[in-house]
């Protein structure tokens, strides 16, 4: 069974392996797990999808008054485009999730960071082409 963490609700859903994960639906708010977008989350999904979720993820921390996270944004939504379900994609607005940001060591936005296992696996900091995102994810 493959862990998929729903970024609407938090619930933790169990996949069979094989199975297609892009057309999942949820088992507690029944909308679709991926969408081919990245989800906006709290910091209480966030942390849902960091610690329980068998996919990794990708973490876009934004703002919406930071110039290059607007430019970022389209690129972002297109790497998804490409790479879900194979990659869980969301982004944290770090103005409404202060603490979280404080904690995950955001030092300037956009910053992106990756996690798998529950654990920080590779970070990077500044606007990216969605091509660039997905080489450095692949990496």
């Amino acid at each position: 069974m493959i862990h998929v963490v729903c970024s609407h609700c938090g619930a933790t859903n169990r996949m069979p392996e094989g199975r297609d994960l892009a057309a999942g639906k949820c088992g507690k708010c029944n909308r679709q797990l991926f969408e081919g977008q990245p989800a906006d989350v709290s910091a209480a999904i966030l942390e849902k999808h960091i610690a329980k979720s068998d996919i990794p993820v990708l973490v876009d921390v934004w703002a919406p008054w930071c110039g290059p996270c607007k430019v970022m944004g389209p690129q972002f939504e297109a790497a998804a485009k490409q790479a879900e379900p194979k990659l869980r994609f969301v982004k944290l607005n770090s103005d409404e999730n202060q603490e979280l940001s404080s904690r995950l060591g955001i030092r300037g936005i956009p910053t992106m960071i990756m996690f798998r296992g529950g654990k920080e696996v590779a970070r990077i900091s500044g606007a990216m082409a969605s091509t660039d995102i997905l080489k450095w994810a692949d990496q």
